[in-house]
């Protein structure tokens, strides 16, 4: 069941009472970039889960870091400042990915795997984290798999997408854990090859979650972060973007010459409408961000023996740079 959430004063100007909060709280707002896009527009720090977990770890001057993402961005948060009250909008706003590899069920696979050194995605909950060797973010995941000594096994989750990726970029070999993110794994590689026909003019720009016959189509592949850099310094003009369509917004905004399409994707279902658009990411709204600061809750908390152990791999990835 969804939480309740009490009810906001319509009258009530949102931007304005988030503003007051935000400097009574000493509250810094984490957005990333597939929040809506007034969220995008009145955060502090917009980013990917490599940059909103460093600008987390250096928060120093914030009582209150208030994370507009998922679960696992906010658990990040609270992991790295510990003694800083860390709250997200929705505690509902999980992720595909993070509850398709629970904890218990990564210890059972290291359990048959124990020379392996384990290498998980950042969408991924705290204890699942604590379980690993080292994190990684699509940004970053190329230079987290180099690192590791060679002839040392991997185990690689929850994302086989990004896994069959980095197996393909580094030439290490890999066992990979099934899971997909929800949004990615829709996207149609017949309807994008058919946009690309339509529109020959245009680049189409993937990210690595996307699956292997979608990335194959694709001109350029890359983590949100690098998809925003390819879009403002590449000369085309035309752009069809395989990722979660609220990345369309700061890619407007950065380059307003450039022609975004964003890409189709299969439709399953009857009920499947928006599937471009990440169900969890979208339950966040300005209502809930002003209650969210006005209360300080929903409240991270972890315990702190977990915190500490999935601490470690997290200090690991971000010690690589």
């Amino acid at each position: 069941m969804p939480t309740a959430q009490p009810s906001v004063d319509p009258s009530l100007d949102l931007f304005a009472a988030i503003d007051r909060l935000k400097r009574e709280r000493k509250a810094v707002i984490l957005a990333h970039y597939y929040q809506d896009a007034d969220i995008q527009d009145l955060a502090d720090h917009l980013g990917d889960s490599l940059e909103l977990a460093k600008r987390a770890r250096d928060a120093r001057d914030a009582e209150v870091i208030l994370f507009c993402g998922v679960h696992f961005m906010a658990e990040t948060a609270k992991i790295l400042n510990p003694a800083k009250t860390v709250v997200i909008p929705d505690l509902d706003a999980g992720c595909s990915l993070a509850e398709q590899c629970p904890a218990d069920q990564l210890r059972a696979w290291k359990q048959r795997h124990p020379d392996h050194y384990v290498v998980m995605y950042i969408n991924c909950s705290a204890a699942t984290k604590a379980e690993s060797d080292v994190i990684c973010t699509s940004s970053n995941a190329e230079r987290v798999i180099r690192a590791v000594p060679e002839g040392r096994p991997i185990l690689f989750g929850p994302d086989k997408n990004l896994g069959a990726f980095l197996v393909k970029k580094t030439g290490r070999a890999m066992d990979l854990w099934p899971g997909a993110c929800m949004v990615h794994e829709t996207f149609s590689a017949q309807k994008i090859a058919a946009l690309k026909a339509k529109h020959p003019d245009a680049k189409f720009i993937a990210h690595p979650e996307c699956e292997e016959h979608v990335l194959q189509l694709a001109d350029f592949v890359g983590s949100t972060s690098k998809l925003l850099e390819f879009v403002q310094r590449d000369g085309g003009r035309k752009y069809i973007v395989g990722t979660e369509t609220g990345i369309l917004h700061t890619m407007h905004r950065q380059a307003p010459d450039k022609e975004l399409i964003p890409v189709p994707y299969e439709d399953r279902s009857a009920a499947c409408q928006g599937c471009n658009q990440c169900p969890y990411m979208k339950l966040n709204t300005l209502e809930k961000i002003y209650l969210a600061l006005r209360d300080l809750r929903p409240r991270i908390e972890l315990p702190e023996d977990l915190r500490r152990r999935a601490l470690a791999p997290l200090e690991r990835m971000l010690a690589l740079g």
